[in-house]
């Protein structure tokens, strides 16, 4: 549990709706107070800090003075629209109050399963994380039909993590983490300290709807840690009302239960590179790239490419190669085919007089790249 958390040093945070809301009373100042002093005391460590709330149709129904969740999927959008605003400015409130600059961030599935999209949504919150301004991230559950019926920010909070390369993802909830078996119906219940995220038992442990409020439960946040831990990030489940959770549980504390990921970030990213089958393209460089490349570990320029080969999209997986031919390494690319043409052969401080803007200045950054040959 310890190496969990301890060595983080970029963390999303979810907390439910439940949590958020005291039980649908409406934003809870005092709860989202006490988490953003937690999480301004962690910025101020050097972590860096991203969090996913749920809470916006709960807000949103006692605004309205609703007392139970609508099944009608305008009510639904209505209730998200209204209790946004109220969310949003509770979260920028109180960071505000702790020194911290906030943002607010409504994201989609969509948004994270088209590519474009994708990057975009990646680049905009690590240039926030860069400018040490807190995101806060919910689903965009006004616009979209399927997010309300089907989504759950657990799952959320797990595809912000992979997205942002999160070392870990803590999950508050308003149980104390997960058990063997539901310790309400099973006095012999265990409670599950620590396990490897994953594990198919995990699933058959879990299961059942959360509160009246939320749309997930146990299993949503087991799911969510096996997404997690693809990209190598840690996920703890935790009762968002302990006594400093966050502080206490970054600092090595056995608090709630701990989902391990059986690989490290890095390598796992890297690993998920050197599987890749199907390359949409290559670049072949020059000698003085190559041993850049290899003996000194450094990231590809645009100054040492000689040729272009296929055709791809920024962000998609490319193979490096040597003047013979021979694969070198393959990483994620920054340019698209059309745009290495273009600034191949020039310094990266030349870029953007070629293209007009800069989306980075490497061709393929080193943390995205592993050799192969």
């Amino acid at each position: 549990m310890s190496a969990a958390l301890k060595g983080a040093r970029r963390i999303v945070v979810k907390v439910g709706s439940s949590l958020v809301t005291n039980e649908g009373r409406g934003v809870d100042a005092e709860a989202i107070a006490n988490w953003c002093r937690q999480l301004a005391a962690l910025a101020a460590d050097g972590r860096e800090l991203v969090m996913v709330s749920s809470g916006a149709i709960a807000e949103g129904m006692k605004r309205l003075g609703w007392t139970t969740r609508p099944k009608e999927l305008h009510e639904l959008q209505a209730a998200a629209a209204v209790g946004q605003m109220g969310l949003a400015q509770m979260y920028e409130t109180k960071l505000r109050e702790q020194g911290m600059g906030s943002a607010q961030v409504l994201l989609t599935h969509a948004d994270l399963a088209d590519r474009e999209r994708y990057l975009n949504a990646r680049s905009t919150l690590l240039t926030l994380l860069q400018h040490r301004v807190l995101p806060v991230i919910n689903e965009n559950d006004t616009v979209v039909n399927d997010e309300i019926k089907f989504g759950d920010n657990d799952t959320l909070g797990a595809l912000v993590a992979n997205l942002v390369e999160a070392d870990a993802l803590i999950i508050l909830t308003d149980q104390r983490g997960l058990y063997s078996a539901d310790p309400r119906k099973d006095p012999q219940a265990r409670f599950i300290d620590q396990a490897q995220a994953g594990m198919p038992e995990l699933e058959l442990m879990a299961g059942g709807a959360g509160s009246s409020l939320g749309r997930g439960g146990m299993i949503t946040k087991i799911l969510a840690a096996k997404r997690a831990a693809g990209s190598g990030a840690n996920t703890v489940i935790a009762w968002g009302r302990e006594p400093d959770v966050l502080l206490r549980l970054v600092a090595g504390e056995a608090i709630g239960t701990a989902l391990l990921a059986s690989t490290q970030k890095l390598a796992a990213r890297k690993q998920w590179m050197a599987d890749h089958l199907q390359m949409r393209g290559a670049v072949t460089i020059d000698a003085g790239a190559a041993t850049k490349l290899q003996a000194e570990g450094k990231s590809l320029l645009s100054i040492g490419v000689v040729e272009v080969q296929g055709e791809f999209h920024r962000g998609d997986v490319i193979a490096v190669r040597e003047p013979g031919g021979r694969e070198l390494a393959r990483g994620l690319t920054n340019y698209s085919s059309a745009e290495a043409r273009l600034i191949s052969r020039k310094p990266s401080s030349e870029i953007e007089r070629v293209l007009g803007y800069v989306a980075e200045a490497e061709l393929i950054h080193r943390d995205n790249m592993v050799l192969t040959g």
